[in-house]
C-alpha cells in the first residue's frame, strides 16, 4: 500500500467502527460508545487533513469518506433509537432525509450525465446537529444527566435542519437539472 492510499485504509477503519459502537449501544456501555464516536471523528479529520496537506484524493476516497459517514451515523441513529434515547419517528426522518438526497442525486446524474456533491451550509449545519443530538444522549444516559428543555431543544432544531436541508436539496437539483435540459444552456 502506497502513503497515498493512507486516508482510504483510515476510512475504511472508521466504516468498521460501526459494529462495535454498535453493539456497545446495545449493551448500554455508553462510556465506551462515545469512546469509539471520538476514534472515529479524530480518524475523519485525520484523513480529510491527509487528503488536504498531501493532495492525496482519491476517486475510491472520494466515495469510501461520505459512505463511512453515512453508514456511521445510519447505524448510530438507528442504535439509539432502537435502545430508546431518540424518538423513532425522529431516526426515521433522518434516514429518509438521506434516502431522498441519494435518490435525488442519482436523479439528477440520470438527467446530466454529471454529478459534484457540494454540502449547503443547511446540511452541514443538520450534520453539526445530528451528531450533538447524538453525543448528548449519550452523555444523558450514561455520563451526567442533562436538561429535558435542552435535549427537547436539540430534538426540535435536528427536525427542522433535517427537514430544511432535504428540501433545500430537491429545489437545488431540481432547478439545476431543468436548467441543464433547456437548449443552449
Amino acid at each position: 500500500m502506497s502513503l497515498r492510499q493512507l486516508p482510504n485504509a483510515i476510512t475504511v477503519l472508521r466504516l468498521l467502527l460501526t459494529l462495535p459502537i454498535v453493539l456497545a449501544l446495545l449493551n448500554g456501555h455508553y462510556g465506551w460508545v462515545l469512546a469509539l464516536l471520538l476514534l472515529a471523528g479524530i480518524s475523519d479529520g485525520l484523513d480529510g487533513w491527509l487528503v488536504r496537506r498531501n493532495g492525496w484524493h482519491t476517486r475510491l476516497g472520494g466515495y469510501l469518506d461520505p459512505l463511512a459517514d453515512k453508514v456511521l451515523m445510519m447505524g448510530t441513529y438507528f442504535t439509539v433509537a432502537w435502545v430508546g434515547l431518540i424518538p423513532w419517528w425522529l431516526m426515521v426522518l433522518v434516514v429518509a432525509r438521506d434516502v431522498v438526497i441519494i435518490l435525488g442525486a442519482l436523479a439528477y446524474r440520470a438527467v446530466t450525465r454529471s454529478l459534484e456533491m457540494q454540502p449547503l451550509l443547511i446540511s452541514k449545519l443538520n450534520t453539526f446537529f445530528q451528531i450533538v443530538l447524538v453525543l448528548s444522549v449519550l452523555v444523558n444516559a450514561g455520563v451526567i444527566s442533562l436538561p429535558q428543555l435542552y435535549l427537547d431543544a436539540l430534538v426540535g432544531i435536528v427536525l427542522v435542519t433535517t427537514v430544511s436541508s432535504g428540501v433545500a436539496y430537491v429545489v437545488g437539483w431540481s432547478r439545476r437539472a431543468l436548467a441543464a435540459r433547456q437548449p443552449g444552456v
